[in-house]
Order: C-alpha cells, then sequence, then structure tokens
C-alpha cells in the first residue's frame, strides 16, 4: 500500500487524533480499513480501527460456539454470574443517545458479576492486539484478536493486563483480573466482554458464538432489567438469542413509538 505525503506510517499510527481527523477527511474507509490492520500489526496501541471500514459478512466467521467463557469454574453467587444481556437493554435504551448513542442504542456486550480480582480468561486462541487501548470500559481492558477477523474485549479490569501487545494467548488462559466500573470493587463490580469485528466497527452477540448453558445462566444470574419493549412490535428482541447486530455509529435502532417500560417521570 501507498501512503501518500506529506503523513508518513510512523506518524499515522502513533500521531495525535487531530492529524488523523484531518486524513479522515482526505481518505476513504477502504484505505482506512488498509492503515487500521497495519497499526495494529505494527503493535501500535493507537486504534486506527476506530476509522475503518467495518468488515463484510463474507470475511468475519459464522458463530459456532467456537469459543469458552471468560471464567473458569462453576458460577455462583460466590464466583460469577451472567449479569445482563447483550442488546436492547433497558439500562442502554435509557441512554441510547448518550453512553451507548455511538452504538446504536444497544448494550453491545454481556456483563458478568465477579468479586473483584476473579482471574479473567480468554475466549478462545488469539493474539493480544491491545493493552488499555481507546475503546473505553476503564480502568482497564484488554483486547484479543482472534480467527474469522473475530475480536473480543474484556473491560473493567482491576489492573492494567500484565501481557503485552503481539503476545499469542490460549483459551482459557488468564489476561487480566475483574474489576468494577466505578473503581470501588463494592458498586460494581464486573467484566463487560464484547465480540466484534476486527475493524471494531461491528459488535455481535456473543450468545451463539459461545459454548455455554446460557437458558440457565440467563435465569439464575441476572441483574439487569431485562429487555425494553416496543408495545407496536412487542416480541421484537425479547430473548437473548434475537438481539440485533450493532455498527459503530449507526443511527439508534431502539427508537420506540411505544416503549414500555417508560423512563422514569415519563422521559423519554
Amino acid at each position: 500500500m501507498t501512503v501518500p505525503p506529506p503523513v508518513a506510517f510512523p506518524t499515522l499510527c502513533g500521531g495525535p487524533v487531530r492529524q488523523h481527523s484531518v486524513m479522515k477527511r482526505r481518505w476513504t474507509g477502504t484505505r482506512w480499513a488498509l492503515v487500521g490492520m497495519l497499526c495494529v500489526g505494527a503493535g501500535g496501541t493507537w486504534a486506527a480501527a476506530h476509522y475503518a471500514a467495518a468488515l463484510p459478512s463474507s470475511v468475519i466467521a459464522k458463530p459456532s460456539r467456537q469459543f469458552g467463557l471468560p471464567f473458569a469454574g462453576a458460577p455462583g453467587p460466590n464466583s460469577w454470574l451472567l449479569g445482563q444481556g447483550y442488546g436492547n437493554t433497558t439500562g442502554a435504551y435509557r441512554q441510547r443517545r448518550s453512553t451507548y448513542g455511538n452504538l446504536q442504542g444497544v448494550h453491545a456486550g454481556l456483563d458478568f458479576s465477579a468479586p473483584c480480582g476473579t482471574p479473567v480468561r480468554a475466549i478462545g486462541d488469539g493474539v493480544v492486539a491491545e493493552v488499555d487501548g481507546p475503546h473505553g470500559s476503564p480502568p482497564h481492558n484488554i483486547v484479543i484478536d482472534h480467527a474469522g477477523n473475530l475480536s473480543s474485549l474484556y473491560g473493567h479490569l482491576r489492573v492494567r493486563s500484565p501481557l503485552r501487545v503481539g503476545v499469542r494467548v490460549t483459551r482459557g488462559q488468564i489476561i487480566g483480573e475483574s474489576g468494577d466500573s466505578q473503581f470501588t470493587c463494592v458498586s460494581a463490580p464486573h467484566l463487560h466482554l464484547e465480540l466484534r469485528d476486527r475493524s471494531h466497527q461491528r459488535f455481535f452477540n456473543p450468545l451463539p458464538y459461545i459454548a455455554a448453558d446460557w437458558d440457565s445462566l440467563a435465569l439464575a444470574g441476572s441483574f439487569g432489567r431485562g429487555y425494553e419493549y416496543d408495545l407496536t412490535a412487542p416480541r421484537k428482541w425479547q430473548t437473548p438469542e434475537s438481539q440485533p447486530e450493532v455498527l459503530r455509529g449507526g443511527r439508534i435502532l431502539n427508537e420506540f413509538a411505544k416503549p414500555w417500560p417508560p423512563a422514569p417521570g415519563g422521559a423519554r
């Protein structure tokens, strides 16, 4: 690939956001996709993938329960539980124009409740692509690239992962420690797990990709409030398996005419 002057490749991968914004106006999505792949391949921590084009379905692995759970051992009140599902959750709905506005109003991951310090494990074989990268879920996160152009993100880790970008990991290997999204280890200790395409533009429901007894986990562990209804189509997106794929920056999907439950105070 030819990178046009005056910005050379090392500057592009590690330079300030201001330069990227200028270049974004000059380059097409295809070129950004290529740059993103080169930056990640070079071990850069900055994710050009924020500006990359979404990968087509033809190059993304289909769900076949090819991954495992991010925790070892049996679920339970003293170990870990599924907390909140992926998708059109009530919490995401109420923040669809703020926290989840760039994710089409959808909770684009699974939340697992677990005491701070619980070992977090890679859901599949892969290569560490980011450590404390720019994809949110503070205070610490890690991204692993897998076969089939898939990436998994593990967020709200208690401390920075000791792994380095470029290191190979195997399924079940410990990659960090669960933490708390509120930085307290008391308020909301949980792990946020996302499954994306490698360009970080498309977000998938992890359930059909992960081998687990989801029926039992959803019954026993949820701390979420379920899914938001659209009373004009009340059966739409009401099961954990039926949640929609998300495209970063796309239009909000759950702008419902008759939402239920309504937001507190009746405000929408």
